[in-house]
């Protein structure tokens, strides 16, 4: 099989750039759903438009490539120890030639090491009869990681009241599940459901369902139907598109089920974000080559919709009091006070990038760099390091914010900065301290890495390369960065807004539908 590492190469690599056709679909079909001049048709027009651009650059969909898992089916005597060693070796090439992000941390020192290391990447073998050999491979982010959610029931839950163990209960879990989502796991998004097993493989078994193609028919007859309740009924949570309230807030549903121990009962749901990429191969045995693929290409499926800058001038059509407002960094208080949910901001100037473990240092150190009235991004790049050591930028879109909640405020007050960039939104002390202190929560478009790669012109400087590349913080010179304005400094939040309006709305189905 000496071709079996560039064949497994070379799925890493369609995985990552390149939506698959059912899935492309699905996200436009999203597009004809939603109303034309809205936050939602903005964001889905900016999501089309990043699609298009990751298949052009070959470059990955979103910076966040997640946790390479690979399910192989092998026949009898095929050395598995061998395809081990070479998936862990394209695994490694994929990451250094930029087409995956280094995203393997140990755990104790946060110490990243790249993709390859103690349970990474995830690698499944199973036999089957056939001659060939199948592998596919799933990259799911962190962000949508981070929204799967497993029910014991029976339960209360919010919204519903009581979820027991029937088919209505089940029903009850998966609202519920999309509920608590919001569009922190980068709505519209598709879900996994595994009922019953154990706490473990429940959680595989919901991951499973996300291998089934999108426009696929449960052959189950009364999971078929709960699959077409839900896809039906929860976009009528009003989530919408990265929780910006809209029509469309899932776009797939594939529930499972396995036998379960009688004192437990579990519903685990895989929650996948938009950016749903996974592919996989057939391999010829012998020589490891690739003979089909299992998912029909997206390559040559152009994306629907307007160009980005022709939908944020339908938003402004649409509505006369939302306003584009062009701030150049550092920005002043005066400029931050003026602003207000619903404002679109485009950002140039210096832009500085930071996640988890920069916010932890900044509670108790200075800052490297100057960041009064500065902008900071709430981003782990996919960087890419040239023949003259210069670094590019090769995908940078926003990671999910809720996880800095507990120093957002603190940080801002500490070092003056006025505009803080992520996605989904952050909680009630963030708010008071954007209030108190003159910022604004901007939320840009999840998972639009290709986009925003092209905003960034010059990489100026990184600090903290000891933290690894997502979570180093760099200095980027920005042009045409846009994004929405939705917490302001007068104490007013979008996100906080369209929780509260999909929790009412969630409680309309807490009637029984299935006896």
């Amino acid at each position: 099989m000496q071709h079996f590492q560039q064949s497994v190469y070379n799925l890493i690599v369609e995985t990552s750039t390149n939506l698959p056709a059912d899935v492309r679909k699905a996200i436009q079909a999203a597009q004809e759903l939603e109303d034309k001049g809205t936050r939602s048709a903005l964001s889905l027009s900016t999501i089309g438009e990043n699609i298009n651009m990751a298949e052009c650059n070959v470059s990955p969909i979103c910076q966040d490539t997640g946790m390479p898992t690979f399910i192989i089916h092998c026949p009898v005597g095929a050395n598995q120890i061998v395809m081990k060693k070479q998936i862990q070796d394209a695994v490694a090439q994929a990451t250094k030639d930029s087409k995956l992000r280094p995203n393997s941390v140990d755990s104790l020192t946060g110490e990243n090491q790249g993709n390859v290391g103690p349970g990474t990447p995830v690698i499944h073998f199973e036999q089957w009869e056939r001659d060939d050999i199948e592998v596919k491979l799933i990259l799911k982010g962190g962000g949508c990681e981070n929204k799967n959610i497993q029910y014991s029931l029976p339960a209360e839950l919010e919204g519903l009241g009581k979820a027991g163990r029937d088919l209505d209960g089940i029903r009850k879990c998966i609202m519920h599940a999309v509920y608590q989502a919001q569009g922190q796991g980068c709505s519209a998004g598709f879900i996994g459901v595994g009922i019953g097993g154990d706490r473990t493989s429940g959680y595989e078994l919901a991951k499973h369902q996300l291998f089934r193609p999108v426009d696929d028919v449960n052959p189950n007859e009364e999971l078929r139907k709960l699959e077409d309740y839900i896809m039906e009924n929860a976009n009528k949570l009003g989530i919408g598109t990265m929780g910006f309230g809209g029509q469309v807030s899932l776009l797939g549903c594939k529930i499972g089920v396995a036998n379960r121990l009688p004192a437990s009962f579990f519903v685990s749901v895989a929650y996948n974000c938009w950016a749903f990429r996974r592919q996989g191969v057939i391999i010829d045995a012998s020589t490891g080559e690739i003979k089909d693929w299992v998912y029909k290409s997206g390559k040559g499926i152009a994306m629907k919709g307007l160009a980005v800058e022709e939908a944020v001038d339908k938003l402004e059509e649409a509505n006369e009091q939302r306003r584009e407002i062009v701030l150049q960094t550092p920005i002043s208080e005066e400029q931050i006070r003026s602003l207000k949910v619903g404002d679109v901001v485009i950002i140039n100037g210096m832009m500085h990038t930071g996640r988890d473990a920069l916010h932890k240092y900044l509670m108790d150190h200075d800052s490297p760099v100057d960041l009064e009235g500065a902008a900071l991004y709430h981003c782990g790049p996919v960087m890419y390091k040239d023949e003259n050591g210069e670094y590019h930028v090769k995908a940078a879109g926003p990671t999910t914010s809720i996880r800095e909640e507990p120093y957002q405020a603190d940080i801002i007050k500490k070092f003056g900065i006025r505009a803080v960039i992520g996605k989904g939104g952050m909680g009630a002390k963030t708010l008071k301290g954007l209030q108190e202190h003159g910022a604004v929560y901007l939320n840009a478009i999840g998972g639009a890495a290709q986009y925003y790669a092209q905003c960034f012109k010059k990489v100026e400087g990184v600090h903290f390369m000891e933290f690894g590349i997502p979570e180093a913080m760099w200095h980027l010179q920005t042009e045409g960065f846009a994004a929405i304005v939705t917490m302001d400094s007068h104490g007013n939040s979008l996100h906080a807004d369209v929780e509260s309006d999909s929790r009412a709305k969630l409680e309309q189905f807490k009637e029984p539908v299935f006896k």
